[in-house]
């Protein structure tokens, strides 16, 4: 299982927000790039970026910052927040991005996915949010009544083959991930799927690393305010997802 240390952008640098409100945010890092280092020289092999200011206002606002940490590092970089047009997830593509993550558009314009999907395959994945097993869009703002494993069965139908899915309620509280529904959402729909959201101890990594080698197709979990507050090492958090 593949762990993804988070760096989350907001006006350049990186923060945490509580269950997804920009006003809610702390500043961890006045220097992204330098944090990218950092995970790598821990011996990461990949990092999940997100540009708040995008999510929220669907327009690149930290494109500078995200150019200079694939600059920096070798290491695989996925990247969502406010992708909504086939020319952005292009330009980040070109950019060095392994990864694209596709949140809003998969509700608004599923036909978008399709086409990107056709374009750039597993190089486009689909970010399921969801409160109370309900997707939400706009940064989190907009709850949708649509289920969040009805949109994971539609985004397999594209052919999108991983996901990441968050549990909205348990971002950045640091009170476990919602093991239960990443679950169900990777067996109903046939996705690989990310876990995200909640991650507090290296407990909850293990419990999704034993999931997985039961036979459930979880790919990874993404882990920020854990790491950044010390609630564990990211090399403890690297031993826990590779357990056997």
């Amino acid at each position: 299982m593949l762990l993804f240390p988070a760096i989350d952008l907001k006006e350049g640098k990186a923060v945490r927000l509580l269950q997804g409100r920009m006003e809610d945010s702390t500043v961890y890092s006045a220097n992204p790039v330098d944090l990218a280092k950092e995970f790598e020289s821990q011996g990461t092999e990949y990092l999940h970026i997100v540009d708040l200011n995008g999510a929220f206002t669907g327009k690149p606002v930290n494109d500078e910052i995200i150019r200079k940490i694939v600059e920096s590092v070798s290491v695989k970089i996925q990247v969502g927040g406010g992708i909504r047009t086939m020319e952005r997830i292009t330009e980040l593509i070109e950019l060095g991005v392994e990864r694209v993550i596709l949140g809003t558009i998969a509700v608004k314009n599923p036909e978008l996915v399709a086409e990107a999907v056709r374009r750039y395959g597993k190089r486009v994945i689909v970010g399921i949010d969801a409160k109370d097993g309900l997707v939400a869009v706009q940064g989190w703002a907009e709850t949708t009544e649509m289920k969040a494993v009805d949109l994971g069965k539609a985004m397999k139908v594209m052919g999108v083959q991983s996901v990441v899915f968050t549990d909205i309620a348990r971002d950045g509280m640091l009170q476990g991930p919602n093991i239960e529904r990443t679950v169900q959402l990777a067996q109903e729909t046939g996705l690989s799927v990310i876990a995200s959201g909640g991650i507090s101890t290296l407990v909850d990594l293990r419990n999704l690393q034993a999931a997985a080698l039961k036979g459930v197709s979880i790919e990874g979990a993404i882990t920020g305010k854990a790491l950044y507050s010390g609630a564990f090492t990211l090399k403890e958090a690297l031993e826990a997802c590779h357990a056997k």
